[in-house]
């Protein structure tokens, strides 16, 4: 009996998170095609999603403020003129418990921003069709895909910096 005990102690405890709010930190949406009177034949759409992702610690223990900034910017596909306009901060404040050290900063931005992003593509979806738009339904982002590339990015910006910078 000591012994299962002693076992069931050395086993690590999970790692916890906890959404403990989720807000639209800043929006706005503009309607450019109905602002310069664009026609219909004129409104077959290029889609651009720019990704974005913002970690802060807060004052409380083990919580984090993860914003996921997202700019959508539809074009037409002959001539690329604009046709709408549309930038999103949606942020939640994560309470996270039991996750290494060395583990954490993955964690806050992959794992948490796919607890926000179901919110974030209801937003996404109701905000263009409100502004006058078939709802746009955002594809799943893929925050491991991000958080490799950003890395790189970093690593490559360092190794391409000039002698002597800090």
């Amino acid at each position: 009996m000591a012994e299962e005990n002693g076992a069931a102690a050395a086993q690590p405890t999970p790692p916890k998170m906890q959404v403990v709010a989720q807000f639209i930190k800043d929006m706005s949406f503009e309607n450019i095609a109905a602002q310069k009177g664009l026609g219909e034949g004129d409104n077959t759409p290029d889609i651009q999603v720019q990704v974005n992702l913002d970690a802060k610690k807060r004052a409380q223990d083990n919580q984090y403020d993860i914003t996921v900034k997202l700019e959508v910017s539809a074009k037409t596909k002959e001539g690329g003129k604009p046709i709408f306009l549309m930038e999103l901060e949606y942020t939640g404040v994560f309470l996270v418990e039991n996750v290494p050290d060395d583990q954490l900063h993955p964690f806050l931005l992959i794992e948490c921003p796919r607890m926000l992003f179901p919110f974030i593509r209801r937003i996404v979806s109701d905000v263009t069709r409100d502004g006058g738009f078939p709802p746009l339904n955002l594809e799943n982002i893929d925050f491991l895909a991000l958080y490799r590339n950003e890395l790189a990015r970093r690593a490559a910006a360092e190794n391409t910096a000039p002698a002597g910078t800090a």
